[in-house]
């Protein structure tokens, strides 16, 4: 099954157990690539950039979603102020600015994403460097 977020997935059908599902499918691709290396527009295992690690993460789950974090956060979908597993995090230089940065946030107030320097890992969402450049969150 293969899903395309033009819209939300789940908000309209209220089936809390299929967004499960496809979160928890997400973060656990995601998580099996921890320590892969960050590559500039790399979508594989072989080497991940921020967005290719949540499209790919979410292509494993049945879900597709755009290439890069600005088309992730523009399309269609639903905007969340309370973070809950699985929702897509973005981040920018400024608030004013384009997200240039997306994260899936897995609970405790812990996220994993594809570090420019670090590659794939799990930080906190209250890190310094992250906080104070977070713009939003989307819910697919």
């Amino acid at each position: 099954m293969t899903a395309t977020i033009t819209t939300s997935l789940f908000a309209s059908s209220g089936d809390k157990a299929e967004a499960a599902y496809y979160h928890t499918k997400a973060i656990s691709v995601a998580k099996s690539n921890i320590g892969v290396p960050y590559r500039w527009g790399g979508i594989t295992p072989a080497g991940f950039d921020c967005s290719g690690l949540v499209k790919y993460s979410f292509g494993r789950a049945g879900v597709t979603l755009p290439r890069t974090a600005a088309d992730m956060f523009y399309s269609k979908g639903y905007r969340v102020s309370s973070l809950q597993v699985g929702d897509l995090m973005f981040f920018a230089p400024t608030k004013a600015s384009r997200p240039t940065h997306v994260a899936i946030y897995i609970g405790s107030g812990k996220m994993i994403m594809a570090s420019s320097s670090k590659g794939v890992i799990i930080t906190y969402t209250s890190n310094t460097y992250w906080k104070p450049r977070y713009i939003g969150a989307k819910r697919i």
